[in-house]
C-alpha cells in the first residue's frame, strides 16, 4: 500500500464539529492542528494522519475504534502523561485524532527552535517517556509509531506521550515518521516493547544531535530499509547518554539494553551533569493513596467514536505489527496500582462519566431488571419523555432491547451462549465467539473488564468497586452525565432511573453518543452490594444496528445471566 501526505484544509470543520485554527508541528505524514471543538466551544488539538490508499470501512472503523480505546487505556495507566483522546474519525482519506489541548510543545518543534539539547536535558525527557512505555508494556500494549512529534514537551512537569493506538490500525508496518520505526518494524514483523526501545534510542540520538539517526528518503519504503540496513551514524554529542543510545539502537532487538539498564544509563546522566546544564524540572510526584471514589469508577473522559472494542489488547493474542502484545500472566499485564489508575479513580466525576462514553462498555447503571422473565416496569414519565426524541435521533430504529423489555431474574443460558466465570468473582453467559478482551485494575476490588470479539462491536464491560455512593440513580444524574454530555453527539434516552435488580438498589441510564457511522447506543446498569461495593453492567452497539434481534437477546441475557460471585 501507499499513502500519501496529509493535504491541508481549514474549510468545513472536521466531522462537522472540529474548527481547525492552525498547524502547529509537522512530522512525516502527520500534521498537529490548533482545533477547536465548535460545539462544547472548547481548545482541541487535532492529529491529522493521511492512511493508506484503498483502505476498507471495516479498517477504518477499527482504526478509529482502536485509537480511542487504547488512548483510553493508557490514560487510566498515565493520567497527565499520555495525551487525552476525545474522539477519532475519518475524513477524506485522513485518520484524525482529536485531543485535549496538551500544555507543551512537540520535541521536534522545540528542536528546531532551540537546537540540539544537551544530554542532561534529553535524559529527563527520556526517563518521562520510559515510565510511560513501562506503563504500556505492563499493560502488554506497544505504541509503535514513538517519534519527536509524538511527545510533547512542557515549560514545567513531565513529557506527555501521544500517539498510542496508531500502530496496528492498518497493513502497513508505520504510518508516521519512518526515520524512527525499528528495523523489525521496518521489516514488517511482529513488534513489541523492544520496538519502543529503539525508537526512544532514536529520539535521544535526535535530541542531542540535532538529526534522527537515519534520515528520511522521501518515500516510506526507502526510509524503512535504510533503517534496517544502513549502519549508525555515530553520536558525536551525545556525552553520557554515548553508551545508552548505541545499547538502544541496536538492529538485533535481542541484543537491545533493557528498561532497567536505560533507567540507570539516564538517571546516571542526569547524576552526572555539571553545573553548566541546568536540568528540566522533575517530573509530578507520584501520590500516595488516591482518595476515595464515590462513584462507578469505569468512567474516564474521552468519546468513543465507535462501537466497535477491537481496539482494546487482546488477552491471548497479539495484535498485527505488535500494536498490542499480550500481556504477561500472573498479574503482570494487570493495570499496577499506580498513580494513574488511582488518580482516575479518584476524580470519581470522570471516573464514573467517563468510560461510559469511552468504551462505550456496558455497566454503569442499575436500571429496571423486572424480577421475572417477561416482565416490564411501567415507563417512568421522564423515559417516555426522553425515549422518543432519542428514537427520532436514529432513522431506522424501531424499538429499544432497554430495561422495560429485559427479563432478568431466570438465569437461563440461551443456546449459542456459554456462561464464563471469572477469577474476580462473577460470572455471566457470553455468546460464541466472545472472549475477554481486556482488563484494567486499580486494585483487587477495583477493576473493569470488557468482553466481545477481536472483530468490533457490540461490547460488554464489567466493573466493580468497593467505594460507590449510596444512591446509584445519583452516581448516573450528578457524576456520570455531566461528563458524558461533554461528548460529541450525547443524548439521553432514558435514566437515570432507580430500580431493583436482584434484590438491590439499582438504577440505569441509556444513551447516544458519536456522529455518523460511529454513532453509539449504551445501556448502563450499576447496582449496589452493600458495604460501599458495587456492580456496573454497560452494553453498547452501533446505534444503527442497537434493535437488532441478536443485540436485544444478549442484553437481556447480559442482565438475566450475570452473578457476583455468592449471588
Amino acid at each position: 500500500m501507499t499513502m500519501v501526505e496529509p493535504h491541508v484544509h481549514a474549510s468545513e470543520p472536521v466531522a462537522g464539529r472540529y474548527r481547525l485554527v492552525e498547524v502547529v508541528a509537522r512530522e512525516t505524514n502527520r500534521l498537529w492542528w490548533h482545533a477547536e471543538d465548535v460545539t462544547a466551544h472548547r481548545p482541541l488539538l487535532a492529529s491529522q494522519v493521511a492512511l493508506p490508499e484503498n483502505c476498507d470501512a471495516d479498517t477504518l472503523r477499527r482504526a478509529t475504534a482502536r485509537v480511542v480505546r487504547t488512548s483510553e487505556i493508557m490514560r487510566l495507566l498515565c493520567p497527565g502523561r499520555v495525551a487525552t483522546v476525545v474522539d477519532a474519525v475519518v475524513e477524506a482519506g485522513d485518520l484524525w485524532t482529536v485531543a485535549e489541548r496538551i500544555d507543551g510543545t512537540p520535541l521536534g518543534e522545540l528542536l528546531d527552535r532551540t537546537g540540539p539539547l544537551d544530554p542532561a536535558r534529553a535524559a529527563r525527557i527520556g526517563l518521562d517517556v520510559l515510565d510511560v512505555l513501562q506503563a504500556a508494556h505492563d499493560e502488554g500494549i506497544t505504541h509503535g509509531e514513538l517519534s519527536p512529534g509524538q511527545i510533547f514537551v512542557p515549560d514545567s512537569g513531565p513529557a506527555v506521550v501521544a500517539g498510542f493506538g496508531l500502530a496496528g490500525t492498518t497493513l502497513v508496518p508505520r504510518l508516521t515518521a519512518p526515520s524512527y520505526a525499528s528495523p523489525e518494524q521496518a521489516r514488517d514483523e511482529r513488534i513489541g516493547p523492544a520496538a519502543d526501545l529503539w525508537a526512544l534510542g532514536a529520539v535521544l540520538y535526535t535530541s542531542v544531535e540535532g538529526r534522527p539517526p537515519f534520515r528520511d528518503r522521501g518515500r516510506p519504503d526507502a526510509t524503512l530499509r535504510a533503517v534496517d540496513r544502513l549502519p549508525l551514524r555515530t553520536p558525536l554529542r551525545a556525552g553520557e547518554l554515548t553508551q545508552a543510545v548505541q545499547g538502544l539502537l541496536r538492529k538485533d532487538s535481542r541484543e537491545r539494553l533493557t528498561r532497567p539498564v536505560v533507567r540507570a544509563a539516564l538517571t546516571r546522566a542526569l547524576d552526572d551533569t555539571g553545573t553548566d546544564h541546568a536540568p528540566s524540572p522533575a517530573p509530578a510526584p507520584e501520590p500516595a493513596q488516591a482518595p476515595p471514589p464515590t462513584s462507578w469508577p469505569d468512567e474516564a473522559p474521552a468519546p468513543w467514536p465507535t462501537a466497535t472494542p477491537a481496539s482494546a489488547p487482546d488477552e491471548d493474542t497479539p495484535a498485527p505489527h505488535g500494536g498490542h502484545t499480550a500481556p504477561r500472566r500472573g498479574g503482570a499485564g494487570r493495570v499496577r496500582q499506580l498513580t494513574a489508575v488511582g488518580t482516575a479513580l479518584a476524580v470519581v466525576t470522570v471516573a464514573a462519566a467517563v468510560l461510559a462514553a469511552t468504551h462505550h462498555l456496558p455497566g454503569l447503571s442499575a436500571g429496571r431488571t423486572p424480577d421475572r422473565p417477561g416482565a416490564a416496569s411501567a415507563p417512568s414519565a421522564e423515559r417516555t419523555a426522553r425515549h422518543t426524541p432519542g428514537r427520532s435521533a436514529d432513522p431506522g430504529r424501531s424499538g429499544s432491547p432497554g430495561p422495560s423489555t429485559t427479563p432478568g431474574g431466570s438465569g437461563a443460558v440461551p443456546a449459542g451462549y456459554r456462561r464464563y466465570t471469572a477469577p474476580e468473582g462473577f460470572s455471566v453467559a457470553l455468546p460464541d465467539g466472545w472472549k475477554r478482551l481486556s482488563t484494567v485494575r486499580a486494585s483487587g476490588l477495583v477493576y473493569r473488564v470488557t468482553f466481545g470479539t477481536r472483530d468490533g462491536s457490540p461490547a460488554l464491560a464489567v466493573t466493580h468497586s468497593d467505594r460507590v455512593g449510596p444512591d446509584p440513580a445519583a452516581v448516573w444524574r450528578d457524576d456520570v452525565e455531566p461528563q458524558l454530555e461533554r461528548l460529541p453527539g450525547y443524548q439521553r434516552v432514558a435514566g437515570a432511573v432507580p430500580t431493583t435488580y436482584q434484590g438491590h438498589r439499582a438504577a440505569d441510564l441509556e444513551w447516544l453518543s458519536g456522529t455518523g457511522n460511529a454513532r453509539a447506543h449504551t445501556f448502563g446498569r450499576g447496582f449496589l452490594l452493600g458495604g460501599g461495593q458495587g456492580f456496573s453492567l454497560r452494553f453498547t452497539t452501533p446505534a444503527a444496528t442497537w434493535d437488532g434481534a441478536a443485540n436485544r437477546l444478549a442484553l437481556r441475557t447480559f442482565l438475566g445471566t450475570f452473578r457476583p460471585a455468592g449471588g
